[in-house]
Order: C-alpha cells, then sequence, then structure tokens
C-alpha cells in the first residue's frame, strides 16, 4: 500500500530551466527520462529490469552499450548491458557460501535465484535484474533532473533466504551540467553489522569509432591477481600497463586497488579515441575497479566496486583487510559520475 501511494503522489513530469524529469512508456513498459537540454544530454532508465539505465546519448550519441533493439526486448530476456547494480555480493563467490561477522551462511540453491559463471560459481549478487524497485521521488530543478528508486530488500522472503540482512536501497541517477551521478544508499535494518559488497558493471562505447582506436586510462596502483577461476589469492602487483593503454593489443579482465585520487579524494578512469572521451569517476568508497574489455566486443566496462571479489570470504580468511560494513541502524552511500565530451 505505501508503494501504491508513492505512485499516486509521484508527478509524471517535473521540468526547470535547462532540467527535465518525466515517466513515459515504451513499448508498453515504464521508463524515466532524464534531460539536460543545456548539454544535449538524456538519460533513460527502466525500473522494472534492475533499474538499469540503458542510455545517455549525447548530442544523439549513446555513451552506454546494449545489445538490445528495443525495451520491449531487454525486459523479455534481459542481459548485462547499461548500468546494471550488483548486491549484495558483486563479481564472484569461490563457493555456495559465504561469510559474514564469523558466520558461515549456506546458499539456497533450490531456490532459483543465484545467477552462476562459467565455472559454476555464484556472480553478481541477487538483484541483477530485479522487477522490485519502486520510484519515489522524480524532481526536476535549476540545478539537475533526478529520480530516485527504492528496494526494499527485507521484503522478500526469497532474498533473505540468501542474505539474512535486511536492508533497504536506494539509488538515485542525477543528471547535472551534462554529467551523470550515480548515487547508492544502503540502510542496514538488522542487528547485525552488514558487510557491503555492493558495485556496479557498467558498459561504455566510443559511437563511430573503431575498438582499435580506444585508449584507456588505469587510475590504480595496484592488480590483483587472480586464480584460474578468477577469484583473487591475495598477491598485489604494480600496474604495468602503459598509461593510455590500447586496446588494439590489450584486453581487460583485471581487477585493480590502490586507486589514484585526486584533492577531491575521487578516482578518474577513462576511455578516448577519435576526439570522443567517456569518463567514470569513482567516489572514495568505491575502493575497487574491475575493467572488462573483452577482445572483438565493442564496449568497455569500468565497474565500481566496493569490495574485490570473493571479498567475503577472503576477509574471513584474513587475506583482505578493507572490507566495508554497515552498522545495525546505519546507512552506506557513495556516488560514481559518467562524463563525456567531444560528442
Amino acid at each position: 500500500m505505501k508503494n501504491l501511494i508513492w505512485a499516486l503522489l509521484l508527478p509524471i513530469m517535473t521540468e526547470a530551466a535547462n532540467y527535465s524529469a518525466k515517466k513515459a512508456v515504451a513499448d508498453g513498459i515504464e521508463i524515466v527520462q532524464l534531460a539536460d537540454r543545456a548539454h544535449a544530454t538524456e538519460v533513460s532508465i527502466v525500473p522494472s529490469v534492475g533499474n538499469i539505465a540503458y542510455a545517455m546519448t549525447v548530442h544523439g550519441k549513446n555513451i552506454l552499450w546494449s545489445p538490445f533493439k528495443s525495451v520491449a526486448e531487454m525486459k523479455a530476456n534481459p542481459a548485462l548491458c547499461g548500468v546494471p547494480f550488483l548486491e549484495p555480493w558483486a563479481n564472484r563467490l569461490d563457493q555456495d557460501a559465504f561469510y559474514a561477522n564469523g558466520k558461515k551462511y549456506l546458499l539456497n540453491t533450490e531456490l532459483g535465484n543465484i545467477r552462476r559463471d562459467g565455472n559454476q560459481k555464484p556472480i553478481h549478487g541477487l538483484l541483477l535484474f530485479s522487477p522490485d524497485w519502486k520510484v519515489v521521488k522524480l524532481e526536476a530543478d535549476g540545478k539537475s533532473a533526478r529520480v530516485t528508486s527504492r528496494l526494499e530488500y527485507w521484503r522478500y522472503p526469497g532474498l533473505l533466504a540468501q542474505f539474512p540482512f535486511a536492508h533497504t536501497i536506494e539509488m538515485t541517477y542525477r543528471l547535472a551540467d551534462g554529467a551523470l551521478e550515480v548515487e547508492t544508499a544502503v540502510e542496514n535494518q538488522s542487528s547485525d553489522p552488514m558487510p557491503v559488497g555492493a558495485g556496479y558493471h557498467p558498459y561504455f562505447q566510443l559511437p563511430d569509432v573503431p575498438r582499435d582506436q580506444w585508449k584507456v586510462h588505469v587510475a590504480a596502483r595496484e592488480h590483483l591477481e587472480l586464480s584460474p577461476l578468477l577469484i583473487p589469492t591475495g598477491e598485489r602487483k604494480p600496474v604495468e600497463l602503459a598509461d593510455p593503454v590500447s586496446l588494439a593489443a590489450t584486453q581487460l579482465d583485471d581487477v585493480f586497488s590502490s586507486l589514484v585520487r585526486g584533492q577531491d579524494n575521487h578516482a578518474a578512469f577513462w576511455v578516448e579515441g577519435g576526439g570522443r572521451k567517456v569518463s567514470v569517476i569513482y567516489g572514495p568508497k568505491y575502493t575497487v575497479a574491475v575493467i572488462y574489455a573483452p577482445p572483438g566486443k565493442d564496449f568497455i566496462c569500468f565497474e565500481p566496486m566496493s569490495a574485490i571479489t570473493n571479498a567475503f570470504n577472503l576477509a574471513h580468511a584474513g587475506i583482505y583487510k578493507e572490507l566495508q560494513s554497515i552498522p545495525p541502524g546505519g546507512t552506506w552511500r557513495e556516488s560514481f559520475w559518467i562524463q563525456a565530451s567531444g560528442f
């Protein structure tokens, strides 16, 4: 009932100065569109498919990669694209169980809500394409256009059976001055500290620029060694990539830490080519970057992560020391930003 009341109270569209935020329908599916007219930038989000932003057009060019030709196609058979959210764990676990606060929690494989990688390891959490996001704020003023959606994780027994920490997530997409901020707030409503393994897996492209012309800046000092199952071993080595590194002869599926940050404590990764550039800027609580740029694919993923792959289990083993947690009643909050230039 509370969500229904919110839906009834929300405006269909708000508009002020150069910014607008509105609900629309594409292929019979509700979407949200944010616009910044001064910078000719528009963002499209589909709340009922993981609250994924599937398009960010700058002067008519979409910098978010997607294999789909329509929203209907995306909803019918969803796959990783746009800006997917990974929670309560990002990337892989090394077993059908995880540790938290010294206790081992087993995954219930019979519930059918566990995704697996090619090695049959649990991957990318439980919310990747969740239909349970509800739009709770839709606003525009002279400073930005924004939408906030909420997922009340604690309401769903199938989720709690796998990760038994009651919590609520709010995700805000905020478009301002041509840049898209993605802010995430996680409120721990359980009685125990809650480990944070959240992250995003956004897909970027440089339209009309061949991949072999793309060059990448990696804002990190350390490269994490991975096992054949793509699980960190605990060994870290200095980053030895050229800066920038050309994708013409390089493929990436790597985990990086010790990010290089400016005076604002932000770390900026970017891809550029043909005079066009897309930057992804990490806030301080995103301490890990996964970069995925497979050969033969016209996309690159700069993935902001709160922790390394398999963080819960590696922290319990004493290998990983930087795992963040939320105290009972507390909230974890962080943002990353997407900026484009040369379009």
